[in-house]
């Protein structure tokens, strides 16, 4: 992990979720190095290029277009490279069981994205410190899930 900064992606086809993400990530305390994706594919693209630069977070939405987040995070997962990234998944409602299978195809933190700024900077916020602590700890990322 990168001392100066935090490498993290959001995956958004919604242009004012991203817009939201990067003023939040501007107000966070902590250096940030923000890259976006509107669409499934090209997030997937970029992710299994070994050249390109292996986020410390991902924060995907459920909705993503093009997509299947499910068959995404299996793919994610099922690559080593990726054994450091933590994974965020967001949705402005999802079933139990919807949120069942993305903690099965191996999401670390499920998020409830609301249209109120400040609850979702301290959600992001949460993620971004639940995050950290793990990759300073030492901690068993395998284990470590979380709603938020």
């Amino acid at each position: 992990m990168n001392k100066e900064y935090l490498n993290i992606i959001v995956a958004d086809s919604d242009e004012e979720n991203v817009l939201l993400f990067k003023n939040i990530c501007k107000d966070l305390k902590i250096g940030i190095k923000l890259q976006t994706f509107n669409n499934g594919d090209i997030l997937m693209e970029y992710l299994n290029d070994p050249t390109h630069i292996i986020p410390e977070v991902l924060f995907m939405d459920y909705d993503l277009a093009i997509q299947n987040i499910p068959q995404c995070l299996e793919e994610i997962k099922s690559d080593y490279r990726f054994n450091n990234l933590v994974t965020v998944i967001y949705a402005e409602k999802l079933t139990e069981h919807d949120i069942e299978d993305i903690f099965v195809k191996g999401t670390n933190v499920f998020m409830i994205k609301t249209d109120n700024y400040n609850d979702m900077k301290k959600r992001i916020s949460d993620a971004v410190i639940l995050n950290w602590q793990y990759h300073t700890s030492g901690l068993n990322k395998d284990n470590f899930i979380a709603r938020i």
